[in-house]
């Protein structure tokens, strides 16, 4: 790699830069201490400027720096409104407007503080105020030392009545204590000790003094107290102040909140249980005279050195205050540029993010940190994002699943179309609001229609006629709680009368509401007409046996009456009675029989029309009122039942058959009810009584024609009622009666 490629890699990192301006620091300092060294300056002078010019070329170096990264950071907002990038304008009055609110300030700051700068130096360096710091250091140590001397003394004192106690153990010596709390009081100590050589035996402080403990003097001050007892007491003996002054022990303790604690420490002789007291005296120091008297002490030591590097102090001083300044314009600019990245770095992010989004993408994300109403904005963008996702992902599942349900339901109605189209029956299908969405071919062909003339149509439209118009009539009733409905129809199609068996199933949605219904519509006329052939060939064939029973007593007669005949014999005239008889009665028999099937055989197509229902029962039951002793005949006919639409001759007919048999089975005392009432289009007329009843195997006999459960009867009378009733396009059946009984409920259509 080549040393430009080297440079260029290197350029930007920053500990590259630092290092070379190290080196570089180094290098002038170097030569900077040589310079000074040749002039044959003080050590200490030397030490001071070497250290000046240091804190001068660093300072030099970071207004250089701030001054360099203000520019840089102005360059870049005139770069960016240039080129327009969205939020350049706001950043550019927000940091204008930051620096010009500090630029005054901090140029009045720099020019004032200079000023004040270079006054207090001058008055620092002033030779009056150089002796009255020397004079205030003399007289400091000299209070220092009278203050000393007096707490020695209190210290010996305190020595000297510890040491009048037998043992300084606290244990055979209980009043060491009380001792300590006294002295502390009668000499105004704030804290008083004793130890034993260096261990530590007992000790109070004063509680309004602010000590919390007994202040730790540390081993070294026990030490020396002890090295110096000797020289203490000859100076004591011989009254030598300047010795006494030597052999005290005096050190300054820091407390803490600036105040200082100055203890003393006398040592004792050796006792003879090998003890050795050692007294230590505190006393607190207020806390401008300890601040002041280091400030004195300092001030002397270190005038004299500041004195001779007065314009180096003046010039490090305007650089500081001149790097203040960069500073805070630094500072200024930067809280704009960083309060508008924090409002234009999320602005930006949502709007590349909303161009994203309006190009289709929805899982972009806004990943900028934010935690004020900014940050609220890009949670909900967020959310807002996730959920256009979720969504669209629904939304995509939802559709596969909606275009494989409808590829399946078209399979699906594709099978259902073919089967719909081969079945025999009709089925016809209607939505909730009476539109015919489906009719097979069956339908239509039993209708004689077209598709295109139902299907798409309200059904009343596309069965605007008055016998079709029947069906529409199916799908307007209510199906009740089981939801179907079934009913026989008989309609006039193509001058053709049509026999048809509709029943009518309502669908409902998940919810409840009504979704649509489907009839499915069979067509009965051949059946009828084949049932009817039966009932004919069965009638013919039971009216045949039963000529065949009386025939044969007349056989028998006539024989019988041939041979008296032959014979001549003399009851000839009464055998001859007897046989006519005979003969006569079951010609009669068979003549009852041969009428009666005459009567079935011509019974005509009903002929329907409006009849009052109420007097037609009430005329029924007006014969058989009083018939029969205990037995009570009534109707009870609803309001909606009385007028009905029907052939009125052949239901009085039906009924004078059904009340027959009812009546006879009856038995004193009962009741014979005629019941009538509709619903759902029907008419249902109800024979109830409360006789013996059917036996359940003969139920299904009863409307077979020749079967009869009475001896004389010729089995013709419940299949003529059954013939009305059918031709009524209606239905019968028997039941059973609660708590006895039999009850016949005709149910006929009033359409």
């Amino acid at each position: 790699m080549s040393l430009r490629k080297q440079v260029e890699q290197r350029r930007k990192d920053t500990r590259w830069i630092v290092g070379g301006l190290a080196v570089l620091l180094a290098a002038l300092t170097g030569m900077y201490y040589l310079t000074q060294r040749s002039q044959d300056l003080p050590s200490e002078l030397v030490t001071n400027r070497v250290l000046l010019f240091v804190l001068s070329y660093i300072n030099l170096t970071l207004i250089l720096a701030i001054l360099f990264v203000l520019l840089r950071n102005l360059f870049k907002l005139v770069i960016e409104r240039h080129n327009r990038i969205l939020g350049s304008k706001f950043k550019t009055k927000l940091v204008a407007t930051y620096i010009g609110l500090s630029l005054i300030p901090v140029l009045l700051l720099f020019a004032y503080g200079s000023r004040m700068m270079r006054g207090w130096i001058d008055r620092s360096f002033d030779q009056p105020a150089w002796q009255q710091a020397a004079q205030g250091f003399s007289v400091s140590e000299g209070l220092l030392d009278q203050l000393v001397k007096y707490r020695t003394h209190d210290t010996r004192f305190a020595l000297r009545q510890i040491e009048s106690l037998d043992s300084l153990d606290t244990r055979r010596s209980p009043d060491l204590q009380r001792l300590l709390h006294r002295l502390l009081e009668d000499l105004g100590l704030d804290s008083l000790a004793v130890y034993d050589r260096t261990s530590y035996v007992l000790g109070v402080v004063d509680p309004l003094s602010g000590l919390n403990k007994v202040p730790e003097p540390g081993e070294g001050i026990l030490m020396q107290a002890m090295r110096k007892a000797p020289a203490m007491r000859n100076a004591q003996a011989l009254r030598d102040a300047n010795a006494m002054r030597e052999a005290q022990v005096m050190r300054m303790v820091g407390v803490g909140g600036g105040e200082e604690l100055m203890l003393t420490a006398l040592a004792g002789e050796e006792r003879q249980d090998a003890s050795l007291p050692v007294v230590v005296a505190g006393s607190l120091l207020d806390k401008e005279i300890a601040t002041e008297r280091r400030q004195f002490i300092q001030a002397h030591q270190e005038f004299r050195q500041l004195e001779v590097s007065k314009e180096d102090i003046e010039a490090g001083y305007v650089l500081n205050f001149l790097m203040v300044a960069l500073l805070i314009l630094l500072a200024s600019s930067w809280a704009g540029l960083y309060l508008a990245r924090r409002i234009t770095v999320p602005i930006q992010a949502l709007a590349e993010a909303t161009k994203q989004i309006s190009e289709g993408d929805l899982d972009v994300q806004v990943d900028v940190d934010a935690d004020d109403e900014l940050g609220i904005l890009i949670h909900s963008f967020n959310s807002m994002t996730a959920e256009l996702q979720r969504n669209k992902e629904l939304l995509e599942e939802s559709n596969l699943e909606l275009v494989t349900s409808n590829l399946r339901l078209a399979e699906e109605r594709v099978v259902i179309a073919a089967v719909l189209q081969n079945v025999d029956a009709g089925v016809i299908s209607v939505d909730e609001e009476s539109f015919v969405l489906t009719c097979n071919g069956a339908a239509l062909h039993m209708l004689g229609q077209k598709g295109v003339d139902v299907v798409g149509m309200p059904v009343d439209e596309a069965w605007s006629d008055p016998e079709r118009q029947k069906l529409a009539q199916l799908f307007h009733q209510e199906p009740g709680a089981s939801g179907r409905i079934s009913q026989p129809l008989r309609l006039l199609l193509g001058g053709a009368w049509k026999i048809f068996e509709a029943k009518v199933t309502t669908m409902r949605a998940p919810q409840g509401q009504v979704s649509g219904r489907v009839m499915v519509l069979e067509e009965l006329t051949e059946l009828v007409k084949a049932q009817q052939m039966a009932a004919w060939s069965d009638a013919a064939r039971r009216i045949a046996h039963e000529i065949k029973n009386p025939l044969t007593p007349i056989k028998l007669s006539a024989e019988r009456l041939l041979k008296k005949h032959q014979a001549q014999d003399e009851d000839l005239g009464q055998v001859l009675e007897e046989g006519v008889e005979i003969i006569t009665r079951e010609v009669e028999t068979m003549k009852g029989m041969v009428d009666e099937f005459s009567r079935f055989a011509r019974m005509p197509q009903p002929v329907p029309t409006e009849v009052e229902l109420g007097s037609l029962i009430d005329e029924t039951l007006s014969l058989y009122h009083d018939i029969k002793p205990g037995v009570a005949v009534e109707a009870r006919v609803e309001k909606e039942a009385h007028n009905a639409w029907l052939d009125g001759e052949q239901i009085k007919r039906a009924l004078i058959n059904l009340l027959d048999n009812a009546v006879e089975a009856t038995e004193a005392p009962g009741t014979v009810a005629v019941c009538a009432s509709k619903s759902n289009g029907n008419l249902r007329i109800r024979v109830e009584d409360n006789g013996r009843g059917i036996p359940p195997e003969e139920k299904g006999k009863l409307f077979l024609p020749h079967f009869s459960t009475k001896r004389r009867g010729t089995g013709l009378g419940l299949a003529i009622v059954h013939r009305i009733v059918s031709d009524h396009h209606g239905t019968i059946h028997a039941d059973d009666n609660k708590p006895k009984g039999t009850v016949f409920t005709i149910t006929l259509p009033q359409q």
